[in-house]
């Protein structure tokens, strides 16, 4: 299996647009050890020619130009891209749809919430029906958006997505957030979790992969608090801390001994961003690694 690290970073990517912190402002500074990352979505193939993305970011035209595999070949019009296979409904993980809409085949798969939440905003029209197809998740059963991949999708749960909490509030949502896990038709398998608000049950499913990318949009959950860059902790926000008695490094240590780890959807506010950090250090001496865009690895 081949993967490629579309986009490392949370919504609004690193450096933010809007953001003048230390960690941005040395980003945009062009300074190398903080390299600069796209909204998180990772692309995979097993046959390095049919490729599904694992969301589509905002920044989705950006990640395709910086990425040859998935350049047009062949046909006047085509795309290696075969599917998009999305894990919620925010907008960092589904809005690069839109960018994806000039009549070119490929396959949606979301869960029915998502799907829902798609099929509510009629700009989302501009895929038509007739050539891009939607497709609902079974959750915890295998579907393949590809012939050489299965993927199975466990439901996590997880509040609303920002933009519909005037609506539906706080409360757990069937379906608004799942984790991934992808295998081929031989080899080693993936787990993409990019947004997880707790260790629950059906990260047991996932966790058995060979290799994780998992949530690392904060270091503590008050992170954006303490920096003033905030008002809401990392909970708060839908997402564990990497760090503390409760954060995902504890909670996954037993699960993911020995095996390859991750962090993905990371938050420009987060000091591991700084390759020369000590909390990078941490984080690497822990067992995981940070991922950047442009990363590519083979399973």
């Amino acid at each position: 299996m081949k993967i490629i690290v579309l986009g490392a970073a949370a919504g609004g990517g690193f450096p933010q647009w809007n953001a003048a912190s230390p960690n941005n402002a040395r980003a945009f500074a062009g300074d190398p050890n903080f390299p600069t990352q796209t909204s998180c979505s990772l692309a995979i193939s097993q046959n390095g020619e049919d490729w599904i993305l694992l969301n589509a970011s905002p920044d989705i035209r950006q990640q395709i130009i910086a990425t040859p595999e998935l350049h047009p070949q062949g046909a006047l019009r085509a795309s290696p891209i075969k599917a998009v296979v999305l894990t919620g409904a925010d907008v960092d993980a589904f809005a690069g749809l839109l960018i994806l809409r000039e009549r070119q085949p490929f396959d949606v798969w979301a869960s029915p919430y998502v799907l829902d939440a798609i099929s509510r905003n009629p700009i989302f029209n501009v895929l038509a029906a007739d050539t891009v197809s939607r497709h609902a998740i079974p959750l915890d059963a295998s579907f393949k958006p590809v012939a050489d991949l299965a993927v199975r999708a466990y439901d996590l749960g997880g509040k609303p997505p920002l933009y519909l909490e005037p609506e539906q509030g706080l409360t757990s949502q069937p379906g608004a957030n799942v984790a991934l896990h992808v295998r081929g038709t031989h080899g080693p398998a993936l787990a993409f979790v990019p947004s997880c608000a707790e260790i629950s049950p059906a990260i047991d499913h996932v966790a058995s992969a060979d290799t994780m990318f998992f949530d690392g949009t904060m270091y503590t959950d008050d992170e954006m608090l303490r920096s003033g860059e905030g008002p809401k902790t990392a909970r708060r926000m839908g997402h564990m801390p990497m760090t503390g008695p409760d954060g995902s490094i504890e909670r996954l240590r037993a699960k993911r001994l020995g095996m390859t780890n991750y962090f993905i959807h990371i938050n420009n506010s987060n000091p591991v961003l700084n390759r020369t950090s000590p909390e990078r250090e941490a984080i690497e001496e822990a067992g995981w690694r940070i991922a950047e865009d442009g990363m590519r690895i083979a399973l």
